[in-house]
């Protein structure tokens, strides 16, 4: 298995990429959002990799965080999740983002993904939900109490936020005790001194 490659690159061609290490030219298939984060050509880079064997082809995925790499790996397990769509996947959204999707069941979002249909969208909600622990802790962050992370969410919601998006500002703000009152107001608050933030 080849976990991890350090060399030079030779060349970028997405989602194709070519590094050199020891005198050996490594042809790694890379998500777009790869490419935003290579030094030019000629210069050192590190990458993990995932090696996939199939009977025509060996074929090297590269990532630059673990966490997409893990959630990579973690797509593939998905029924009718090919590597192709998992790298899809991961050059439309990042993996933090895509494991707030699946936590806040928002199918929609999911769509809006490159490849991804209404079915395929809810076989990912029904079988990563699972597969979430597993993936980088950093990804998925302590629940807060059902009860009052779920009235937060839903009231965020029904103000016209995504279902990702309410998930995102409670988070944001969630603390031990707080009611969904608390939370929906401190969540409120965050957001509107953001936007201020951003004039």
């Amino acid at each position: 298995m080849i976990a991890r490659l350090r060399g030079t690159l030779l060349e970028r061609n997405p989602p194709f990429l070519l590094v050199e290490v020891g005198g050996v030219g490594y042809e790694v298939e890379a998500p777009l959002s790869v490419f935003d984060r290579l030094p030019q050509p000629g210069k050192e880079l590190v990458l993990l990799t995932q090696l996939i064997v199939r009977e025509d082809a060996h074929t090297l995925y590269g990532f630059m965080e673990a966490g997409d790499r893990d959630l990579f790996r973690s797509l593939l397990k998905v029924s009718g999740v090919g590597p192709r769509l998992a790298l899809a996947i991961l050059s439309g959204v990042s993996s933090r983002d895509f494991a707030l999707m699946v936590e806040a069941g928002d199918a929609q979002a999911l769509t809006r993904l490159p490849g991804i249909g209404k079915k395929t969208a809810e076989r990912l909600l029904l079988e990563m939900r699972g597969r979430l622990s597993d993936l980088d802790p950093g990804l998925v962050g302590p629940g807060l109490a059902p009860d009052a992370a779920g009235e937060a969410r839903a009231a965020l919601t029904a103000l016209g936020y995504s279902a990702a998006e309410a998930l995102k500002m409670v988070r944001a703000v969630e603390g031990p005790d707080q009611s969904a009152e608390a939370l929906i107001r401190s969540a409120l608050q965050r957001k509107m001194q953001g936007s201020a933030g951003g004039r």
